[in-house]
Parts: C-alpha cells; structure tokens; sequence
C-alpha cells in the first residue's frame, strides 16, 4: 500500500512540474513574439554586428535607443578602427521605430564606443557618454567623451571630451571606460555616473550644475568592473557591479553620497560576468506606497543566456525568483520607464545577432504572468 501511494505522490510531483515548466514555455514564447528587432546584422551588409544597449525615456516621453555600429568585426574598441554610435527613437511607447540614425562617426582608425546616457529632469536635455581611442595615432589610451540634445534626442551636440574632468593625469595609459547603459539624475539634483578602471576600481563621476562641468568622486569601489547606480527609498546610492570569476553581482552601497561604503556579493543575483541594468520605480503611480528595484541580467553562472528581471521591494537586501525573458544566448541589457509606466527592456539577443526591445508592465513583473 505505502509503495502504491508513493508511486502516485512521484506521478502527482512530476505532473505539477511539468505543468510549471510547460506554463513557464508558453509564457516565455508569448514574450518573445513581443520583441522588436531594433538593431541586427542583417540590417546593413556592411556592419558586422551591432552591441553595447543604452536606453532612455526622454523628458516628452519619446524613448532613445542608442548601440554601437561596430562595422569590421563584433570586436571592442581597442580592436576595433571603425565604430560608430547610432540610434533609433519610439514616440509610442515603442510600438514604431524610426529610420537608424548615426549620432557619432569618427574617420576610419578613431573609434566610439560604449554608449549611455542621462536624462536631466530640470532641464530635459540628455546626456550620452561614449568611450573614444585614436587606434592609428594613440593605440590603448581611452578617451572619455559625451555629446548632448536639447530636443528629445532629435539632434546632438558636437562631442565634449571631458577626460580630464573624471580621470586623473596618473590614469592616462590605463584601461578605463565609462561604463554602458545609463547614469541616474537624483532627487537631490546629482547627475551620476560610473566609471571603472581595471587597475583602479570602478568609481563615481558626477555633475551639480546641470552637465556644464563633471568631476570625479575618488573613491574607488572594489571590486568592480562594469557598474550601474541607483538611488535607494532613503537617498542612498546603491553601486551594482559585474566582477569576473565571481559568478554574481557585487554591491556597494553609500549614505554620504560616495565618500565611503559598504560592499558585499549578493549571491541571490548570480551572474555570468557580464552587464547588467537596474532601475528604481515609484509605485506610488500603481497606488503603492513603494519603491521598486528592477534587475535584469543574464541568470546564469556560467553563460551569457536566460534573461531574466527580478524585483525587490526592500532596497535590493531580497529578491523574488524572477521571470525569464529569453532563455537562449543573452548578454548585455538596459532599462528604462516608458510614459505609460511600463518597462521597456533592451537587450543582446542570439551571440550578438539581434537587439531586441520588449515592453513589459509591472503588473506582468511583480505579479502573476499573463499572456
């Protein structure tokens, strides 16, 4: 009798997990009829591959995509002589896209690469950062340098180098970039960024006047290569960092505005090595009287794949399971708010194949999944 039951309990568990699995697959394959393929290799013949996701909600509610065109090879920017920086832009929520537009183009042997951006909320103008190296004149030496629209990303300036404002002269010749993505603007006013330096640490840089001048916050992070930040419900600054070999995320988080911090892994969001994004989201708009943190990244410890986003309503000290996005070959991601408080989500799909954005509701996110 005890093995006739047990032998219904084994038919009964594997039953219900096969249920879940197969509920899981429908609402992943649901997702992905979603995706819209903003940038591939099919899309010019004479690019080899385009990588690097940035994102931003303008101040009208237009969303800018922006992605380095890397026209030789899928290589990055040291091995790289011509890479350029090129955009497209949604003004409905991301249901259409325009024409891609090149927004930075250097003379074959200069190279952009690594593009993200900020949105200044007092004023609306966007800021985009870009890493710049001269490969046939200064071969490894990184420059770092930014341009600006003052019109919803329509038209930019002519590039600023503002290398000597976040970096030290003691830094010239070592491997240091901006990291991709997205900076914050805080409540506070503080356009923020992150900056790594492999030998050094990754770092923050920052703006109190509204992006006329930048200056550097020397204390470095450790360990940490690419870097995103985000406020938290206190006005803390929470630093989330890829660190190779690690196998997940490394936090820092300061209450003084980044003169010193705590930094410790946080093993519930395991990593591939590989950058990720995280965003703040006011739930007071659903009529929740929470701050939402969102994380995306490629949910694995071994391989760039099965991309996921996961939320926590406590600052980041829990996180739920998560939902998958796209379970094949993932890697670099970036979010953003849309107008209308859903989630727009762009990301490397398929080894650098595709980028693909998504809109996601926060319904879907921290609720039950619907079709």
């Amino acid at each position: 009798m005890k093995l006739k039951f047990s032998l219904i309990s084994t038919i009964l568990v594997v039953i219900i997990l096969m249920t879940i699995s197969n509920r899981a697959n429908s609402q992943e394959n649901s997702l992905s009829q979603k995706f819209i393929s903003l940038f591939n290799n099919s899309m010019n013949p004479d690019v080899a591959c385009y990588r690097i996701p940035a994102i931003v909600t303008a101040q009208n509610g237009d969303i800018i995509s922006a992605i380095d065109e890397r026209v030789p090879s899928c290589r990055d920017l040291k091995w790289s002589d011509n890479i350029n920086i090129v955009m497209r832009y949604s003004q409905d929520n991301g249901d259409t896209w325009s024409e891609i537009k090149t927004i930075v183009d250097y003379p074959l042997g200069q190279s952009a690469s690594d593009p993200s951006m900020i949105l200044d909320k007092t004023t609306g103008s966007i800021f985009l950062f870009y890493n710049y190296m001269d490969l046939v004149h200064e071969k490894d030496i990184y420059y770092l340098k930014m341009i600006k629209s003052d019109d919803h990303g329509q038209t930019w300036s002519s590039p600023v180098d503002i290398t000597s404002q976040i970096s030290k002269p003691e830094w010239s010749n070592d491997f240091k970039f901006i990291t991709s993505g997205r900076g914050i603007h805080t409540r506070e006013g503080i356009l923020i960024h992150t900056l790594v330096n492999i030998q050094n640490g990754a770092h923050l840089f920052k703006s109190d006047d509204n992006g006329a001048s930048w200056n550097l916050i020397d204390t470095p992070l450790k360990p940490g290569d690419e870097s995103k930040i985000v406020e938290l419900s206190d006005g803390s600054w929470m630093v989330n960092s890829r660190v190779n070999k690690m196998k997940a995320r490394y936090v820092h988080v300061s209450k003084d505005k980044g003169q010193t911090w705590d930094s410790y892994p946080d093993n519930q969001l395991i990593d591939p090595a590989c950058n990720a994004s995280i965003i703040s989201y006011d739930m007071g708009n659903l009529g929740i009287e929470k701050t939402c943190l969102l994380f995306a990244n490629a949910n694995s410890t071994e391989q760039r794949e099965n991309l996921t986003i996961k939320y926590s309503f406590d600052d980041g000290q829990t996180w739920n399971a998560g939902k998958t996005i796209y379970s094949g070959q993932s890697a670099y991601s970036e979010m953003t708010i849309l107008k209308n408080g859903d989630i727009g989500l762009f990301f490397e799909k398929d080894e650098y194949k595709d980028n693909v954005f998504v809109r996601l509701s926060m319904d879907w996110i921290t609720g039950e999944a619907k079709d």
